[in-house]
């Protein structure tokens, strides 16, 4: 069968649109329950059930993510066949890569760097679209700061507001809060970081043209909700206990603080249509709550390399694109 056949090329997208959810959830449950676990408001297996659930809700709440991701990082025009595997496969081999070696990295700056790689490599600078670009870099600088803020500043009231009370009482009250906060995180971050698979899987029904004007059918969100779903079951154990465990010594009002301020952050930003990083959010605001301890309560030597990785993300997908689309033009 003709690789460029317009079905094919479709199952083709759908099954790396959704192999890439599938390492989205699972690099990203760590982002929903890491806190949850470390602080032992729930079992393992419950708080995965919870972020499982609460990811596949939030996939249905807004499409205003997918149509940045689909149409505003290059020219709709600019996404042929190639030009969407690629972006897809370089994603995805980016996410498995950093996932199996315990790195929590932002999977929405991978599918982005995978779709500047192959875009700029197939069709030049020009299909880049700055508008786009300039949404979502705004949004990578100043996202990772609100949640070191908020959670910095919202942990500081609590304490403010409950330092007459026992701590062994606060502890057990916020283990409760832990589980409201965990199902607001994984809502959130099921609304923005579902919706990448889904932008990309309509592009390509407007590339292949199975549809006319860009819009999302329904079948597209329940399987990028489904297949997310599915890689937060599996769980990437590695990046939970980096975030968990490794970067800052955690008690139940700082995983409540941290899981909550990041959430409204995240919300916020899908609302906007921004695609965001949950995972830079989350940590940011885990380095936050570990901060009004004191800057050593933060072991900063941890945090250097998940930032360093949040650096290399966008170029490192966008150069296995780059290496995936040139294979792919010489074999096609």
């Amino acid at each position: 069968m003709n690789p460029l056949d317009p079905v094919f090329f479709l199952i083709i997208v759908i099954t790396l649109a959704w192999t890439y959810d599938f390492f989205n959830g699972m690099n990203d449950a760590a982002n929903a329950i890491a806190t949850t676990v470390s602080t032992r408001a729930l079992t393992p297996r419950q708080a995965i059930l919870l972020a499982r659930t609460m990811n596949i809700l939030g996939a249905f709440l807004t499409t205003e993510v997918a149509k940045t991701m689909g149409k505003g990082v290059v020219d709709p025009g600019s996404m042929d066949q190639l030009v969407v595997i690629a972006a897809l496969a370089g994603a995805s081999g980016w996410s498995a890569i950093c996932t199996f070696l315990g790195f929590p990295i932002s999977i929405t700056h991978a599918l982005v760097g995978g779709i500047l790689g192959s875009a700029i490599i197939a069709k030049g600078i020009g299909v880049v679209r700055l508008a786009g670009i300039q949404k979502i870099v705004i949004a990578m600088l100043l996202s990772p700061l609100a949640g070191f803020l908020g959670g910095f500043i919202l942990m500081v009231a609590i304490f403010w507001l409950l330092r007459r009370a026992r701590p062994a009482k606060v502890n057990r009250g916020f283990r409760y809060g832990q589980i409201a906060s965990a199902a607001f995180m994984s809502l959130s971050h099921g609304s923005n970081d579902t919706q990448n698979a889904m932008g990309i899987i309509t592009a390509a029904l407007l590339v292949g043209g199975f549809i006319d004007t860009f819009h999302v059918p329904l079948w597209v969100v329940v399987g990028s909700a489904v297949f997310m779903g599915i890689g937060t079951s599996v769980g990437g154990w590695k990046v939970i206990k980096t975030m968990g465990m490794k970067m800052v010594k955690l008690k139940p009002s700082h995983g409540f603080t941290a899981e909550f301020s990041s959430a409204v952050v995240i919300m916020i930003s899908t609302l906007m249509g921004a695609p965001i990083s949950t995972t830079h959010v989350i940590s940011t605001s885990i380095m936050g709550v570990g901060a009004t301890q004191r800057l050593s309560a933060v072991r900063w030597g941890i945090a250097f390399h998940i930032i360093l990785t949040w650096i290399l993300t966008i170029p490192g997908a966008a150069l296995m694109a780059v290496i995936i689309y040139l294979i792919l033009r010489v074999i096609t």
